[in-house]
């Protein structure tokens, strides 16, 4: 495939992220608020709705490792590494989840999988988004693969991120609350902007091929 071509999979495939992170929250959250006391239908299309979120996640680095690489090979392997260990917290959320479904509801053992649920969301898509950005902006930065406002939004929108899931943690904050929201969004942007952008543009891989990333 050229170079155009990874670049617009890519960027469907980042879209793919929005389009099935979004509803499957909403879906999924009563359910879990509710310790699985409520039907469980909303939660089995948030469980398919999460596997197609990590597939696509994953996606997203594997198709564009061929072209990173010629810039940064040791940074867009770890751009691949940050997002296989995204989608990994994702299923583990989603097998806490579907063993929620099985369980009687309002026991110990379904407060237990709502805990182990909300820690891999915290850890997943709380956490990680931040440390792929920091990988990939700064990547795309450097080589100038994009025009630098793209890449600018996730460097900036990445330490906001880690400093609300770091509060989280010490449970200072919610992390399902307005203010994590407004924390998580430059990231949102960010990761919408470069999905749009390589649909559209794709990547100036063409005239910065004998280019190397400033140090």
């Amino acid at each position: 495939m050229s170079d155009r071509s990874l670049a617009r999979l890519a960027g469907v495939l980042y879209l793919v992220t929005f389009a099935t992170s979004i509803p499957a929250l909403a879906l999924k959250q009563p359910f879990l608020d509710a310790r699985g006391e409520l039907n469980p239908a909303g939660a089995h299309w948030a469980i398919v709705l999460e596997i197609l979120l990590a597939l696509s996640c994953l996606g997203t680095a594997v198709v564009l490792f061929p072209v990173l690489r010629r810039f940064d090979a040791a940074m867009s392997l770890g751009f691949v590494g940050s997002r296989a260990l995204e989608a990994s917290t994702v299923l583990v959320g989603v097998i806490a989840l579907l063993a929620l479904i099985d369980v009687d509801p309002g026991t110990d053992a379904a407060a237990l999988l709502v805990a182990v649920h909300d820690a891999a969301f915290l850890v997943g898509p709380g956490l990680l988004p931040a440390v792929n950005a920091l990988l990939f902006a700064t990547l795309l930065h450097r080589a100038r693969l994009v025009p630098r406002i793209i890449p600018i939004i996730g460097v900036i929108g990445a330490p906001l991120l880690l400093a609300s899931a770091g509060l989280s943690v010490f449970g200072v904050l919610d992390q399902v609350s307005g203010i994590a929201g407004i924390a998580a969004l430059p990231i949102a942007v960010w990761e919408f902007t470069i999905g749009v952008w390589m649909i559209a543009k794709g990547l100036d891989t063409e005239s910065r091929a004998a280019r190397r990333p400033h140090p």
